[in-house]
């Protein structure tokens, strides 16, 4: 690879032909006509998100969008559950679909919002550790929170080691995409082809890349080709077309045998799934196929997902695979989103720094009587498959933040939800002792890659975490203002009367750092979203 995302200065021409010509080339070729759709992808710092056509009056009659039908999480008595666990998530499909939706014109449907994916769809800059052998360093923030009077947030993040490589480790990575009657418009096959060109732009001679497709039968339209082939790789990307069935199982299956017979040790060895998740054909079921997809993950072969469309795009499938294949899920809305994901994003994706990541939190009952855990539902753990290395959990790659909000409330006080006991609680406290007592007691576990033992890292949340919104960092504010957003949409009677524009003026304090003018461009969406009906 060529290192870090975005190191490319200029795209090639094999890339650049599919992408379409540049913004400069199509002035000098048109200099009084105003530039067509494809001007959006030239090849700058970073791109405004390029429009996708909105939904026709029958597209709307057919919409078959499906999603994952979780309960939200509910507000927890410590004394009946002292132990919070769940699986890390890098997914940010949840944040693409939202986007599409608003900018529709339309309100997302509640089952499609999982907050922690808008909430990591961000890069916060946390501690980083300088070295493998404590590869987190957990940050810890304690503050009001903004639509719950009498309650806490406790914001946790942790950012892990980045290798100090010269050159990342080469790549071994099919592309599967479907090519089905369903993927049929710019959108979808036509955003497909232009974001892999992106990628294949990042890579390089010591990277390899395969192309298989399918829709009523399953193709391997190019076997593994050096990256430094662009010519080669981007000219079968152009031959891609839609039509027919869509025999998804088929086509995984083939790529997972492609990706075996060429395995690179020491490699990256990763499968990249494009698709609207439209599966009609083969094996459908989905546990099936997700059983399928976890066994191969223990071959090494990791499955990540990039989802496209609306109308019938089937978001519940492509989470399972995206969690039973060791991967991340992403849904790409735009040109920019792509860039994102696999230009921005590359180095996370394909460097992997830590394998089933887990969090517990343990409360300490005389300092907190209730907690809630924002998001993460699809993720939970029993407390016991917290030290079980035989229950998976989720990956983490360099680069990648990871964040998760507890809304708590201390025992007395008026922001208690449940109602008290008649008789008391029956569990003994932990003395509560000086401005140090703790809070909380937090622990990670993780595998390095390729490792089948888990470590162990332990953290106390005091008082001395605690601190009024206003000295929070940037990233904290701003943390807590997207998980916000996230609860309004999903109609969350936890965060009451607090609406777009208290998430407005909390984020638009909190830009920071925004290089990519990512945070700037959430503002803009939470302000669309109030127009929306």
């Amino acid at each position: 690879m060529d290192g870090q995302g975005g190191g490319s200065t200029g795209l090639g021409g094999a890339v650049q032909r599919l992408l379409g010509p540049s913004r400069s080339a199509q002035t000098r070729t048109a200099p009084m006509a105003a530039p067509p759709p494809t001007a959006e992808v030239a090849p700058m710092p970073s791109i405004a998100p390029s429009p996708v056509p909105p939904l026709t009056a029958m597209d709307e009659a057919v919409e078959r969008d499906r999603f994952r039908d979780v309960p939200l999480n509910g507000v927890v008595r410590v004394t009946d559950q002292p132990v919070s666990t769940f699986s890390a998530d890098v997914d940010t499909a949840s944040m693409g679909v939202v986007r599409r939706f608003i900018r529709d014109g339309d309100r997302p449907p509640s089952d499609a919002i999982r907050a922690e994916e808008l909430v990591n769809y961000f890069d916060y800059a946390y501690p980083r550790p300088s070295t493998a052998a404590d590869p987190f360093a957990p940050s810890v923030s304690v503050m009001p929170s903004p639509w719950g009077a009498g309650r806490d947030l406790m914001v946790i993040g942790i950012r892990g080691w980045s290798p100090e490589r010269t050159e990342p480790p080469p790549a071994n990575i099919v592309l599967l995409a479907d090519v089905s009657g369903s993927m049929h418009g710019p959108d979808r096959l036509g955003l497909v082809k232009r974001s892999m060109a992106l990628l294949v732009d990042q890579l390089d001679g010591d990277d390899y890349i395969s192309l298989v497709t399918y829709a009523g039968a399953d193709r391997v339209v190019l076997e593994p080709t050096p990256a430094d082939d662009k010519e080669t790789i981007c000219g079968a990307l152009g031959t891609l077309t839609s039509g027919g069935g869509t025999a998804g199982s088929k086509g995984i299956a083939t790529a997972y045998g492609l990706a075996e017979e060429n395995f690179r040790k020491g490699a990256v060895n990763r499968i990249i799934l494009a698709t609207d998740g439209d599966f009609n054909l083969g094996v459908i079921d989905d546990g099936r196929l997700e059983d399928y997809v976890a066994r191969k993950r223990e071959t090494g072969i990791y499955l990540s997902i990039l989802g496209v469309g609306r109308g019938n795009y089937n978001d519940k499938t492509m989470q399972q695979l995206a969690q039973a294949g060791n991967g991340m899920a992403a849904y790409l809305d735009s040109l920019a989103e792509g860039r994102r994901v696999l230009v921005e994003k590359l180095t996370a994706q394909l460097q992997p720094i830590a394998d089933d990541v887990k969090f517990q939190v343990e409360f300490n009952p005389a300092k907190v009587a209730e907690y809630r855990l924002v998001g993460y539902e699809t993720r939970a753990l029993r407390e016991e498959d917290f030290a079980n290395d035989a229950v998976d959990a989720g990956e983490i790659g360099d680069g990648h933040a990871v964040t998760a909000i507890y809304e708590i409330a201390a025992p007395g006080s008026a922001g208690l939800r449940l109602p008290e006991r008649r008789y008391g609680d029956d569990g003994s406290a932990a003395p509560a002792g000086g401005r140090d007592a703790e809070i909380a007691f937090l622990r990670l576990r993780w595998k390095d890659p390729g490792a089948t033992a888990s470590r162990l890292m332990e953290r106390a949340v005091t008082e001395a975490d605690r601190a009024p919104m206003a000295q929070q960092s940037d990233d904290a504010r701003f943390a807590v203002a997207v998980a916000g957003f996230a609860q309004i949409l999903q109609d969350n009677p936890a965060v009451g009367d607090y609406g777009f524009g208290d998430v407005a003026e909390l984020a638009s304090g909190a830009l920071g750092d925004d290089p990519h003018g990512h945070r700037a461009r959430f503002v803009e969406l939470v302000r669309t979203a109030m127009t929306l009906n």
